[in-house]
């Protein structure tokens, strides 16, 4: 029989991979229970291992909504919203018909970036890590907060973005709500209503927040900063007061304060509010300033007959232009030009920088944790493809040679998501308590018992934890590009976009550079080191040291005895870098600081994992990092003695969970 010719509708035709939720609770009725070979139900692996680390047994309020959320995440209407934010991009409406300044409209985002952020909202994305429930009481909320981030963040097309910023926003205004009025007769009140509407889940009361650094003069060097920010006078307050101009949109009154000047560059510029720096005859100040304000005065005869909300708009803000960028193309990035907006002063004049490290410290945490959470989507995506791909005959979840590479991918991943989410459970012990949080969990030895140390250590570990995790999650999507091959490299948008690894890679470009470069992360972990004022002058030797020591006491020293040397070595490597060194030559080696920092943590958390939560993928995890940093040569030399086709069968425990039963009896006689 003569061959038929293939065409666009006939022929052969590559199976659709299809993705399985990402995470799925053992405490949920319809859970499979018939494989008790596999580690864990979840497709993302890790995130199970993090949530038995971090969490209490009794954590059914979050598992159950993480379950619900992961499913969520894939459900076609929540698709086709990021889909049509993608590829309808925000524009910009600067003049009325007539020529006019647009002052009360000029932005415009698609309507499914709106249902996102409305949905994100709903979902408690930020919410959940100010919650006063008892049933979190002793839950580490923001282990909480940011698994849901981890599961929602890329079905939320860039909403994250906002959402992280008014996370920061809500940290930042809690510190101040119990601060006098002083001179800022009202400004109590207008933090706790501000503060109420940032950790809503109720969307139509909800804000989001801008963060407003970046000038002209350069992003993370702030000493350059030309917006200026004066006191308005009592006959300038009467004037604008007169003019109807006195109150912001949810009719709070507007701050004392003016601020004049160009904000270069500032994400979220939809957002109800901002955090900007600016300064003042006493330095860099701190402020709070309402994104929009009522228009015009309405008598209250006809506020009494007209029940529609009043008439509002910028509030001295003018959208120069919107940035056109490489990726985060759904996100409204825009240039500001700011005159007589009204803002409220945080905190403490001349102490800006200060006030928004706070801010700072999650943005920063929220970077490295959406950078893990691409990542995750990519590898997810490989490991579906890799089950319905045929090449030469048979499947890529055959390939011995695809498998050892996606394997070590993943094991890089494991590293990157358990360095991320050490910063966000350090955190989350920070403003709870170890007690209350880590004692009764399998971290109780991992996390410092002594809050002081546990400020410390997260100081110096955050600058490492984003400069490395933002850079990893870019080389990994790389790979995952290059796992799909042509389909990797092409925007695909259609079924939902759930192939568009292309997408995620744009995306998360940005994040070795936003909240600080890589250098600017140096920068700050040296600075750190350097402070005599923090751990008696040496925190290495008297805070970070003892640590790692303490964590390795904790490693099954008959499983992983060589790993755990090679570890201390790393570590005594690390002592020799920095001990005595001045700061300038402290700076000129800040990234091999940064990189020992995340090497010898990450080490010794997937070490300390493995033994407090046995499973033979972790262990097969933990062994490899530490073998790919060079760190202890017999874990090398026993990979080495198992026959290539044992090798290969771990490589696909590692990479798609599968159960390699007799593997690990076979490993432990080597």
């Amino acid at each position: 029989m003569a061959p038929t010719a293939s065409s666009s509708t006939a022929g052969f035709f590559q199976a659709l991979p299809s993705l399985p939720p990402q995470y799925t609770s053992p405490d949920d009725e319809s859970t499979p229970r018939d494989d008790p070979e596999a580690s864990s139900i979840s497709d993302d692996k890790v995130l199970d291992r993090i949530l038995d680390l971090y969490l209490p047994q009794n954590r059914r309020v979050v598992t159950s909504h993480l379950h619900r959320v992961a499913r969520l995440a894939l459900d076609a209407r929540v698709l086709a919203h990021a889909v049509d934010a993608e590829t309808n991009h925000p524009v910009l409406r600067q003049l009325t018909t007539f020529g006019q300044e647009n002052r009360n409209d000029p932005l415009w985002t698609t309507a499914g970036w709106q249902r996102l952020k409305e949905m994100g909202q709903a979902e408690g994305v930020v919410a959940v890590a100010y919650s006063q429930a008892d049933e979190t009481a002793h839950i580490n909320r923001r282990v909480y907060e940011f698994a849901l981030g981890h599961l929602w963040g890329v079905a939320g097309a860039m909403t994250g973005c906002p959402m992280s910023m008014t996370d920061g926003a809500a940290t930042l205004l809690a510190r101040h709500l119990r601060d006098p009025d002083a001179d800022q007769m009202g400004r109590a009140r207008v933090f706790e209503e501000a503060y109420r509407r940032l950790t809503s889940r109720d969307p139509g009361y909800a804000w989001t927040s801008g963060q407003w650094m970046t000038e002209r003069s350069g992003g993370s060097d702030v000493s350059g900063t030309e917006t200026l920010a004066a006191r308005l006078t009592a006959d300038e307050l009467a004037r604008d007061q007169a003019a109807g101009r006195g109150e912001d949109a949810a009719g709070m009154p507007l701050g004392p304060w003016r601020i004049n000047g160009f904000k270069w560059f500032s994400s979220a510029t939809d957002s109800d509010m901002a955090v900007l720096l600016a300064r003042t005859d006493k330095g860099l100040s701190a402020f709070y300033m309402p994104m929009r304000r009522r228009k015009g005065t309405r008598p209250a005869a006809a506020a009494a007959l007209d029940s529609s909300p009043p008439e509002t708009e910028l509030n001295g803000v003018r959208i120069q232009r919107l940035k056109t960028k490489l990726g985060t193309r759904s996100l409204p990035t825009a240039e500001l030009a700011l005159h007589d907006a009204r803002a409220w002063l945080i905190g403490t004049e001349g102490r800006g920088v200060a006030e928004i490290s706070a801010v700072l410290n999650i943005t920063r945490l929220s970077t490295a944790a959406g950078s893990v959470g691409n990542w995750a989507r990519g590898l997810a995506v490989c490991r579906a493809y890799s089950q319905v791909r045929r090449v030469r005959g048979g499947l890529l979840s055959d390939n011995a040679l695809h498998l050892r590479w996606m394997a070590a991918e993943t094991v890089k991943y494991h590293a990157a998501a358990h360095f991320t989410f050490l910063g966000v459970a350090l955190q989350g012990a920070l403003e709870q308590s170890h007690r209350s949080v880590a004692a009764a969990t399998l971290s109780s030895r991992l996390l410092p018992a002594s809050r002081a140390d546990t400020a410390l250590l997260l100081r110096l570990l955050l600058p490492a934890i984003k400069a490395a995790v933002s850079v990893a999650s870019v080389a990994g999507l790389r790979h995952c590009i290059e796992c799909l091959g042509g389909v990797g490299y092409c925007e695909n948008n259609e079924d939902g976009g759930l192939l568009n690894v292309a997408k995620l890679f744009r995306d998360n470009l940005v994040n070795p550079i936003w909240e600080g470069t890589v250098s600017v992360m140096a920068e700050d972990a040296v600075r750190v080191l350097a402070d005599r004022r923090l751990g008696g002058g040496d925190i290495v030797g008297s805070v970070f040291a003892p640590w790692v020591r303490g964590v390795l006491g904790s490693v099954d020293a008959l499983v992983f005895g060589e790993e755990v040397e090679g570890v201390r070595a790393r570590l005594a490597r690390l002592g020799t870098l920095v001990d005595g060194k001045p700061r300038e030559e402290l700076l000129y080696r800040g990234r091999d600081v940064l990189d020992a920092l995340e090497t010898i943590v990450c080490a010794a958390v997937l070490l300390y994992d493995a033994s407090v939560h046995p499973s033979f993928v972790a262990h097969e995890v933990a062994r490899r990092y530490v073998r790919a940093q060079g760190e202890a040569g017999g874990a090398s030399s026993r990979h080495d003695a198992l026959a290539w086709k044992d090798a290969v069968r771990i490589d696909k425990s590692i990479f798609l969970g599968s159960s390699s039963v007799g593997l690990q009896e076979r490993l432990e006689k080597l």
